[in-house]
C-alpha cells in the first residue's frame, strides 16, 4: 500500500469534527439571535399599538369632555348613566384625589413587577372607553406572563398585564392659566435573550379648560 492511499489520521478526524462543531454552533447562535431580535421586534410593535389605543381613548374622552364643558353640561354622577365626558370627569376626579403627586421612577433593570402603589394608577378599557383601577377591579394590575397586553373576555377588561397609566395634574397657583394632566403610560415586560426588562413609555398632555 502507498503511503498516498493511506486514511486520514485520527488528529484529522478530530480536527474536522472541530471545525464542523463550531460552524454548526455559530449558525444555530446567530440564528437564535435572530429570532430573538424578530420576537422582541414584533412584541414592541404590539404593545406600542395597545399604548397608541390608551392614548387615543384618552384624547377621545377628553375632547368629550371638553365639547360638554362649552356647553355648560353638568355631571350627575348618582344617575347611572355615564357619558364619555363624564368619565373624563371621572378621571380628572381620580386623579385630583387619589393620584400621584409626580411620576413613578421608570426604567429599572430590575425584573418588571406591577406598580409598586397601584391604588393610584389605572388602565382605560378602549373598547367600552371607561376608566378602570383597583377599586372597580382588585387585580387588574398583574405582571406580563409574555408582553404587556390588556387581556379581556368579550368586551369586559379582565386584566392588564404590565401596562398601566400614571395621572399627575398639574399645580394651579393663583393667578394660573389652563391646568392639564400629564398622563403617562407604561408598558414593562420581560423579553426573550436580555436579563434587562423591555420599557416603554409615553406622555399625552391632555388640558382642562377653564372658566
Amino acid at each position: 500500500m502507498h503511503r498516498q492511499d493511506a486514511g486520514d489520521t485520527i488528529i484529522e478526524v478530530l480536527f474536522a469534527i472541530t471545525i464542523f462543531s463550531l460552524i454548526v454552533v455559530t449558525a444555530l447562535s446567530l440564528m437564535n439571535q435572530g429570532l430573538a431580535t424578530s420576537q422582541r421586534s414584533l412584541e414592541t410593535t404590539l404593545v406600542r399599538q395597545q399604548m397608541d389605543g390608551q392614548a387615543e381613548a384618552l384624547r377621545f374622552l377628553h375632547e368629550s369632555y371638553i365639547q360638554a364643558y362649552q356647553s355648560g353640561q353638568t355631571f350627575d354622577l348618582t344617575d347611572g348613566v355615564v357619558s364619555p365626558a363624564e368619565e373624563y370627569y371621572n378621571i380628572i376626579e381620580f386623579v385630583k384625589d387619589g393620584g400621584r403627586g409626580q411620576a413613578s421612577k421608570f426604567g429599572s433593570t430590575a425584573t418588571c413587577v406591577v406598580p409598586s402603589d397601584a391604588g393610584k394608577d389605572f388602565i382605560i378599557n378602549p373598547v367600552a372607553a371607561k376608566l378602570v383601577n383597583t377599586s372597580m377591579k382588585p387585580a387588574i394590575f398583574q405582571n406580563a406572563a409574555t408582553y404587556s397586553q390588556l387581556v379581556y373576555a368579550g368586551n369586559t377588561l379582565n386584566a392588564t398585564e404590565g401596562m398601566w397609566v400614571e395621572g399627575v395634574r398639574s399645580s394651579l397657583p393663583p393667578g394660573a392659566n389652563a391646568g392639564y394632566i400629564d398622563f403617562h403610560i407604561r408598558a414593562c415586560w420581560n423579553v426573550v435573550g436580555s436579563d434587562i426588562p423591555m420599557n416603554l413609555g409615553t406622555i399625552v398632555r391632555l388640558y382642562e379648560p377653564r372658566s
